[in-house]
């Protein structure tokens, strides 16, 4: 199953990687509990956080060791080249080495990285700034970064493509009025940028830039309990439109994405609006929807 994407966490790795750079190809890293202090970060986050930036080629990481290793795999204590990657010993582990050190063999950022580092350093996640207790996602942040990040999406096309899928499949849930409401608060940018492709608003991915599609949604009624049943749309359909209209990536799985687009959304609609699509939404979707 997917991890859940902590943004405040990748700003902290990729940090600690780009400040032990010392020249070409990676270096050693070392992350210690002071630079996670107040975060919360199980083995598994540290685990989970570190191999998805090097899946996704954020960095370029040699691990060492079994980072993967049970307690038949604890290292000796009284050999200290034996203290690399293995997290799930190395971090709390009641039998294994003292829990004050994580470290894995040598990473280094990559161009992807070294893009993403700048651009959180322009706009640092708010959650290292007031603590644990407020969201992990930057309210501020752009809006299809938040879909990448939280979504586990390998890049900004992809959020914006399975953005525009899962807006679809609400939209045909709703009424054509209130459609409407929900696209006159979306007026925001989607992503502060130069490439052409990813200039457009929010509104742009809700009205859907395929031009037949945002036609037929205009004059066709709503798809929800009341509309036959080959046409009604349900949590199984909701979901599985999302997965085979938006072509997902392996990196993550429909729920996550949907709640990934469903957080983002509600960050830029009003109390009223945020109301309204959730009395439209099936069951599972609307939980979904509340808990995004």
């Amino acid at each position: 199953m997917p991890i859940y994407i902590r943004d405040d966490l990748v700003y902290v790795l990729l940090r600690k990687i780009d400040e032990s750079d010392r020249g070409p190809g990676p270096d050693p890293v070392k992350i210690t509990k002071t630079d996670l202090t107040g975060m919360e970060v199980t083995p598994a986050d540290l685990l989970g956080h570190l191999d998805f930036l090097n899946q996704e080629q954020y960095i370029n990481a040699e691990f060492s060791g079994n980072a993967y290793g049970n307690q038949e795999d604890v290292p000796d204590a009284a050999n200290p080249k034996e203290f690399d990657f293995r997290i799930a010993n190395t971090f709390g582990s009641s039998d294994g080495p003292l829990p004050h050190l994580i470290e894995f063999e040598k990473a280094e950022l990559t161009e992807k990285g070294r893009k993403m580092l700048e651009d959180m350093e322009a706009k640092p996640p708010k959650a290292l700034q007031k603590g644990p207790s407020v969201p992990i996602l930057d309210k501020d942040r752009p809006f299809l970064e938040k879909v990448m990040v939280k979504g586990s999406l390998p890049d900004l096309y992809d959020a914006r493509d399975l953005t525009e899928v899962v807006f679809r499949v609400m939209r045909d849930l709703l009424t054509k009025e209130a459609s409407d409401r929900v696209e006159s608060e979306l007026h925001e940018e989607v992503l502060p940028t130069d490439n052409k492709a990813l200039q457009m608003e929010i509104s742009d991915l809700w009205h859907d830039t395929n031009p037949l599609v945002a036609f037929v949604s205009r004059f066709r009624p709503p798809l929800h309990d009341n509309a036959g049943f080959l046409l009604k749309i349900d949590d199984d359909r909701f979901l599985f439109r999302v997965a085979n209209e938006g072509g997902l990536p392996p990196t993550t799985d429909r729920e996550t994405v949907v709640k990934a687009v469903f957080s983002a959304t509600k960050d830029e609609l009003s109390p009223e609006r945020i109301q309204e699509v959730a009395e439209a939404l099936p069951g599972v979707v609307r939980k979904l929807w509340e808990e995004a």
